[in-house]
């Protein structure tokens, strides 16, 4: 079904584990960082440990002239798309937000069909679309979250924008690492949001310090050091070297990880409707991906 080696498929799930975490770490960082703020805090820490690492492997990281306009690209999709994802976490259950961000692959697919040559949707792809978009009407409707069963919720909506976003950003990326080094494209998406995020919260946040407690810091810690310090550089590995394929065969591990460690950390209830419906989303995931 997918033909790419052991290692990758190791890779491809642990990534994907460490990404379904981290709506729930989310969580945790906005009861003191608003949106934007928790935003430029996670990639300053994102940041710096990419720095180190290139510091490490004597990586110049510094863009030539023609990529910058990519660049600048990219960091555009992942500002918008980083804002909206957070502000949706926060207007979301954990439950809700795991399911719904990681209904990206569906998305790139949909712009893949239509941006890359020789990457149609098939009648099975197609078929995973529509199994995983009634997961997705499964899960939200959990009886035990009232944001949930609540249609015109705000958070629905703007977490399903930023996956669509998402989406959209993985098809431009994954043609980026084709030329651009993917430490590099790592790098400069999260150094080109910094000003816009700690303008935005400049603006209209205030940080809640009162209600700072480890638990905070520690979600801040795992957004920024493991999820965008090394989830985001061996997700472009990945994409360079096994195709775009790759992170959506995998992608079913997110919302399965993300649903359980709500109910395990945030207390939240996983009722027979949501198991359902994160088996569904986790086989249309598999169906997207397998292409055939």
């Amino acid at each position: 079904m997918f033909n790419v080696p052991l290692k990758a498929v190791l890779i491809a799930v642990f990534i994907h584990t460490l990404w379904g975490g981290n709506p729930i770490a989310a969580k945790f960082g906005l009861v003191v960082f608003p949106p934007f703020a928790s935003a430029f805090v996670r990639f300053v820490l994102g940041v710096f440990v990419l720095l180190l690492w290139a510091k490490f492997r004597q990586q110049n990281l510094w863009p030539t002239r023609v990529e910058w306009p990519t660049l600048l690209w990219i960091s555009a999709l992942f500002t918008v798309q980083i804002g909206l994802m957070n502000i949706g976490i926060d207007n979301s259950s954990g439950i809700m937000a795991s399911v719904l961000i990681s209904t990206n692959p569906i998305f790139a697919a949909v712009f893949a069909h239509f941006l890359i040559a020789n990457d149609r949707l098939s009648v099975t792809g197609t078929s995973g679309l529509l199994l995983a978009f009634v997961g997705v009407c499964l899960t939200l409707l959990n009886p035990h979250d009232a944001m949930s069963t609540d249609w015109f919720a705000i958070g629905i909506w703007i977490t399903t924008a930023s996956a669509a976003i998402l989406g959209f950003r993985m098809v431009i990326s994954a043609n980026a690492v084709k030329s651009i080094e993917p430490i590099k494209v790592a790098v400069w998406q999260m150094v080109l949001s910094l000003p816009a995020f700690a303008l935005a919260s400049t603006l209209v946040e205030t940080i809640q310090w009162q209600a700072m407690n480890w638990s905070a810091v520690l979600g801040l810690l795992y957004q920024g050091v493991i999820v965008a310090g090394v989830g985001f550089p061996v997700s472009f590995w990945l994409v360079k070297h096994y195709k775009p394929s790759v992170m959506m065969s995998f992608n079913f591990v997110a919302p399965v990880a993300g649903v359980l460690l709500a109910a395990l950390l945030l207390n939240e209830k996983i009722t027979v409707s949501v198991v359902a419906g994160v088996v569904l989303v986790a086989v249309g995931l598999l169906l997207v991906a397998r292409k055939t």
